[in-house]
């Protein structure tokens, strides 16, 4: 790990632990416990619906030839996730992750870096229309805010510029596909074969039915997600609305899009939720239970999910071990 990710992780870990401190141990934990083991597997089982979703998105944006069962997409789409919330690692390790068990699935390394690339995308377009939600719906929130004005500026801005950045993403990805591909190559051994990589992008790319049909998947998944922050602050004790509940995980979703240099979100997450609660009503307490509650189901299903990659990487290792004794001898 590098220093900078290392002090990163530290300084989030402290600034979570600081508002829970500041806001009140007690109250944090009680709402914690409100919810239960019950709720919490709730929770789990909702997070991996939205999971399943998310992984049809990434199946539906291949070509009919390069698709494999789907069940192989939603456990790597596990591991992405798992590896994004609860290791030390940047979102970037779980989309090379993710591809990197597309290809010991036997997926061609060209096509499953560039179907991540190209999931990655419709992801972030999905996104839009959703913080345009939430961004919408909270401006007329903040107007008891010190220096309301310039938040509801930057908050715009946010909004209006993720347009051109979504349109720049992609014409990056087609134009600098030889660049993309020597990159793709430092972490995924056969990426940098020939013109693979380029040719499996353009041809992404090319198909605007099938990247509308994952952009729209992941906006389902973006609009599940707000039902379970829903449902997360029902659990906790908290009464707010459905609208506020998917406003407020819309802001929240951005905030950690925005922060995906530090580990995991550590302290950002945490302090997300208790400065944007207050907004909607909901005391800061019970936001930062929320955010507890959701680190424990990241745990939940993340813990196994790592195992699981582990293991398939070392049959792979085991496997490659045995041929070349064989060989050998």
């Amino acid at each position: 790990m590098k220093l900078g990710v290392i002090i990163a992780l530290i300084a989030g870990l402290v600034a979570a632990v600081y508002l829970i401190w500041v806001i009140g141990f007690g109250a944090v934990f009680a709402a914690v416990a409100r919810a239960g083991i019950g709720g919490l597997l709730l929770l789990c089982l909702c997070s991996l619906a939205v999971t399943a979703a998310l992984s049809l998105a990434w199946w539906v944006v291949l070509p009919p030839a390069q698709r494999m069962p789907h069940t192989r997409f939603f456990l790597a789409r596990l591991v992405r996730e798992a590896i994004a919330e609860i290791s030390p690692f940047s979102p970037v390790g779980g989309l090379m992750a993710a591809a990197r068990l597309a290809m010991l699935y036997g997926m061609q390394a060209s096509w499953a870096a560039a179907s991540v690339a190209a999931d990655m995308t419709t992801e972030a377009m999905a996104q839009v229309p959703f913080l345009a939600f939430g961004v919408l719906f909270s401006l007329g929130r903040i107007g008891s805010l010190q220096q309301s004005g310039a938040l509801r500026i930057a908050m715009m801005a946010l909004v209006v510029l993720s347009v051109p950045a979504m349109a720049l993403l992609v014409i990056v990805q087609k134009r600098g596909a030889g660049l993309a591909q020597r990159m793709a190559a430092r972490f995924l051994p056969g990426a940098k074969d020939g013109n693979g990589f380029r040719d499996a992008i353009l041809a992404l790319y090319d198909s605007p039915s099938r990247l509308a049909a994952s952009a729209s998947l992941h906006l389902i998944a973006w609009v599940s997600a707000g039902l379970i922050t829903f449902a997360a602050f029902r659990l906790v004790g908290a009464q707010v609305s459905l609208v506020n509940a998917m406003a407020l995980e819309a802001l929240l979703c951005t905030l950690r899009s925005i922060a995906a240099f530090v580990p995991a979100a550590i302290g950002v997450q945490e302090a997300g939720y208790a400065m944007l609660a207050p907004l909607f009503g909901i005391p800061a307490e019970l936001g930062l239970a929320v955010s507890l509650l959701k680190r424990a189901r990241e745990i939940v299903i993340g813990v196994p999910a790592l195992v699981y990659w582990q293991g398939v990487e070392s049959r792979k290792a085991f496997a490659e071990t045995s041929s070349f004794g064989l060989g050998d001898g």
